[in-house]
């Protein structure tokens, strides 16, 4: 039925001026599967946000879960960084930094930039997309020009490696105004469709506009967070839905070739509102998870430690990331070097921390906060 209902893209090696302009024919949403999924999505994600909400410190989850989300999305682009690069990265903050684990600290950069963009503006808009893009690719770039060709393909080295699967609108007007015609639809309520609906129809067509050189499938995948943020469905943009996508990447990818290519808009929603829903329950548990082995920790230092000058703080910051350096607690203004270095100390005496030396350079690994964001 979607296919009659949507004008598909007639010559994949053709650029898609044609791409349908947004809001979709809301026949092709109204449907007993999607509604039915659509309901068990909401509560997954009500739940998340439930949790999230009543968390004191909610740094606990900014820093922790937003680098993981960094970390996944940047692998479905192929770009790979170890958990210790990764964190010892994030705890250094060098602007001197290179390789997979600054890409993916961009991501996070981006992640916040957008989000805090939206705060101020409560809009999105050109300058939204310019500003989340430019920080992830690090470049003054703006949208794609007319005169490149560019084609999205078949990748590997099977038989179909190098083919042409899709050819996105191509020009600079044209793509301006699909866009305009996105950020439209996700800006108004005025066309009585789910929130949540809206978040996955848009997911496609931003990466059927296709708007940038590169980057595009990490902007569109931060846009679905914000937009979440955006109508209120989660306060700060903790989904860790980059996981479900590379767990489900050939899915991911042949969903958005099944709208392109013959209207298959089920298929696309169904996998976006699974996605949405796993990742809401895998978030929610790796919260709880966190908070109990904050609060056992801190139990455990107020039962045995006691000479430990305040404890909570001591515990908050080790639990604010991964890696902890000396330099944390001092910038924190809470303890000396000496003190700090101390505590530390005693903390992997009792196998809390695991100290590690990395170049030179002394960091103290949470063992439990580790082991959590790596499950």
């Amino acid at each position: 039925m979607s296919a009659k209902l949507y004008q598909i893209n007639p010559n994949r090696e053709l650029p898609w001026n044609d791409l349908p302009i947004l809001p979709i024919n809301k026949e092709i949403y109204h449907n007993l599967d999607i509604i039915e999924k659509l309901g068990n999505t909401k509560a997954a994600l009500a739940r998340l946000q439930g949790r999230s909400a009543v968390i004191p410190n909610q740094g606990l989850l900014i820093n922790t879960i937003s680098l993981q989300e960094a970390k996944t999305s940047n692998a479905i682009e192929n770009i790979f960084t170890t958990d210790d690069d990764l964190y010892r990265a994030f705890s250094d903050q060098k602007e001197e930094e290179q390789g997979a684990a600054k890409e993916v600290l961009r991501y996070r950069e981006a992640l916040w930039s957008g989000y805090n963009y939206l705060q101020s503006k409560s809009i999105f808009d050109e300058e939204y997309f310019l500003q989340v893009f430019r920080e992830i690719k690090q470049t003054k770039d703006k949208f794609r020009p007319e005169f490149l060709n560019t084609f999205i393909k078949h990748g590997g080295s099977g038989i179909n490696a190098g083919k042409i699967i899709y050819t996105p609108p191509r020009g600079k007007d044209v793509i301006k105004q699909k866009l305009q015609n996105l950020i439209d639809f996700l800006n108004t309520d005025k066309y009585e469709i789910d929130p949540i609906l809206k978040m996955c129809i848009a997911h496609f067509q931003f990466e059927a506009i296709h708007p940038f050189r590169d980057g595009n499938g990490r902007t569109g995948r931060i846009m679905n967070i914000h937009y979440l943020t955006k109508v209120g469905l989660l306060d700060v943009p903790i989904l860790f839905l980059s996981k479900y996508i590379l767990d489900n990447k050939d899915d991911y990818y042949s969903g958005l070739m099944g709208v392109s290519q013959r209207g298959d808009w089920k298929t696309w929603l169904l996998f976006m509102l699974d996605a949405i829903e796993v990742t809401s329950n895998i978030t929610y548990n790796k919260i709880n998870e966190i908070i109990s082995a904050k609060d056992s920790i801190l139990d455990h230092l107020h039962n045995n430690l006691k000479k430990i000058r305040t404890p909570s703080r001591l515990v908050e910051l080790i639990f604010t990331q991964p890696f902890t350096k000396v330099k944390h607690l001092i910038d924190a203004g809470i303890y000396s070097e000496n003190t700090a270095r101390e505590y530390l100390n005693r903390l992997c005496d009792e196998q809390i921390l695991e100290k590690k030396i990395i170049g030179g350079h002394h960091y103290y690994l949470n063992i439990e906060l580790y082991r959590i964001l790596s499950d």
